[in-house]
C-alpha cells in the first residue's frame, strides 16, 4: 500500500452523515410579503424587503415556529396591532429557549440516528459527542438528553460547542478529527442544532432586514472514525485551522438580549473575505494543486460569489453551496454540513473516483475555518486507483 493510501485509510473520516427539518416549509415570497405588510406605515423600507429577500438567493426556508404561516396579526415575532388594538405580545427570550428546548431534540436525534446508521455505527461505538449550537442554551443540555434518547454510555466524553456561529460546525468536525487521530479507537458523534427563526427580531431598519432574509432551521449529524473496509462514499479530513480576518471583530456580532438574541452582520463582510480568504487558501493548501470540490458555507449570496471570484472558481464548483442556500436559507453551524453532505451525495450517484477538495465556513471574529478532505469511494476503489497511477 503506498502513502497515499495510507493516508486515506489511516486518518479520520466522516463516515456517515444525516440531516433533519422542522415540519414548516416557509416560501420567501410569502414571508417577505409578510415583512413588508409589518412596516407598510413605511413604504420604502417595505419596498427594500421585498428587494432584499427577492436577491438574497433563497427561495425556501424551513421554521420550528408555526407562527411565521398565518397572517400578519397571528405572527408574534412581528409587533402589529392585534383586533382590540394593542400590540401582540413579542416572545421573551426565556420563551424562545423554552421553544429552543422543546424542538431541538427530535431534530437532532433524527440527523443522528441518520448519521448512525450511514456510517454503521452502534451506540456502544460512540466513545465522544460534540453537541454545537448557538442558537438555544439549556442545561442539563442537549448532550445529556441525546445520551439517554440514543442510548450512548453515561461515559460518553461530551463536549458541549455554544454560541460560535456559523463556524461551529467546520470547527467541531476539526475537533473531532482531532480526538480520532489522538486517541486509538475513539468514534465521535457530532451534532448540531440551530433554531435561527427562533430570533428573528422587529424589522427597524434595512440591516436588520438584511439578518431575516436567509436564515432557517435545521439539525445535522456525522460519524467521524477511522475508515474500515466496510465504509463507502466518506469524506476523508484533512488538515486544516481556524484564523482571525483583520480589521473584522465588530463586522459579525451576535449578543442576547431581552427578546431573543440580537444579530448584527456588515455588509462589508464578502469585501472582506474577497481581501483576504485567497492568501489563506493558498496557506492551507501549501502549493498543492487547486482541488477540485468546494464546500463553502453560503452564509448569503455574497460570500459564495466572492469565494468564487478570489479563486477563479466555476460555476459548477459553487453549485452545492447555491443549492443548499436557495433551498433551506444559511442553517448556521449546519449550513456547511448540509453543503458537504450534498456534495458526497452527488458524487456516490454519479460513481465519482477519489477527489480532492476544501471545506470552509465563516463566523464571528470574523473567523475562517478551513480543512482540506477527500471524497472516497471506498477502500478497494482507492486502492485500485492508486495502482492505476503509480504501475
Amino acid at each position: 500500500m503506498n502513502s497515499n493510501l495510507k493516508h486515506l485509510h489511516g486518518d479520520a473520516a466522516i463516515l456517515g452523515m444525516g440531516t433533519a427539518l422542522p415540519a414548516h416549509v416557509v416560501d420567501q415570497t410569502e414571508i417577505a410579503e409578510l415583512i413588508a405588510a409589518s412596516v407598510q406605515d413605511r413604504p420604502e423600507l417595505a419596498r427594500f424587503a421585498k428587494r432584499i429577500f427577492r436577491s438574497c438567493g433563497v427561495e425556501t426556508r424551513y421554521t420550528v415556529e408555526p407562527s411565521y404561516l398565518g397572517p400578519l396579526e397571528e405572527c408574534r415575532y412581528l409587533p402589529t396591532p392585534t383586533a382590540s388594538g394593542e400590540p401582540n405580545d413579542i416572545p421573551t427570550t426565556k420563551e424562545r429557549m423554552d421553544t429552543f428546548q422543546r424542538e431541538a431534540l427530535p431534530l437532532a436525534l433524527k440527523a443522528a440516528e441518520q448519521a448512525m446508521l450511514d456510517a454503521g455505527a452502534s451506540a456502544a461505538s460512540i466513545t465522544h459527542l460534540i453537541t454545537v449550537s448557538c442558537t438555544g442554551q439549556y442545561l442539563p443540555g442537549l448532550d445529556v438528553d441525546l445520551i439517554r434518547s440514543l442510548g450512548l454510555s453515561a461515559r460518553v466524553n461530551r463536549q458541549p460547542l455554544i454560541f460560535q456561529g456559523c463556524a461551529a460546525g467546520l470547527k467541531a468536525i476539526q475537533m473531532a478529527r482531532d480526538i480520532v487521530q489522538g486517541t486509538r479507537g475513539s468514534q465521535v458523534l457530532v451534532v448540531c442544532v440551530e433554531l435561527c427563526s427562533l430570533h428573528f427580531q422587529p424589522v427597524q431598519d434595512r440591516e436588520a432586514l438584511f439578518a431575516a432574509s436567509f436564515f432557517g432551521d435545521a439539525a445535522s449529524a456525522s460519524i467521524v472514525g477511522r475508515p474500515e473496509a466496510q465504509h463507502i462514499d466518506y469524506l476523508s479530513l484533512g488538515t486544516g485551522y481556524s484564523v482571525l480576518l483583520p480589521d473584522s471583530t465588530q463586522d459579525m456580532t451576535w449578543k442576547v438580549a431581552d427578546y431573543g438574541y440580537d444579530l448584527h452582520l456588515s455588509p462589508r463582510i464578502p469585501k472582506l473575505l474577497g481581501l483576504h480568504l485567497e492568501e489563506e487558501l493558498h496557506l492551507l493548501l501549501q502549493h498543492e494543486q487547486l482541488p477540485e470540490l468546494w464546500a463553502i458555507h453560503p452564509g448569503g449570496r455574497g460570500i459564495v460569489d466572492s469565494v468564487q471570484e478570489v479563486m477563479r472558481l466555476e460555476q459548477e464548483q459553487t453549485k452545492y453551496s447555491r443549492d443548499i442556500l436557495r433551498d433551506y436559507g444559511n442553517l448556521s453551524s449546519n449550513t456547511i454540513l448540509f453543503v458537504l453532505q450534498a456534495m458526497r451525495m452527488d458524487m456516490k450517484v454519479r460513481e465519482q473516483s477519489t477527489t480532492t477538495g476544501v471545506a470552509m465556513a465563516f463566523g464571528p471574529g470574523l473567523t475562517a475555518e478551513l480543512m482540506k478532505f477527500t471524497y472516497v469511494p471506498s477502500l478497494s476503489l482507492a486502492a485500485e486507483e492508486q495502482n492505476h497511477v503509480f504501475f
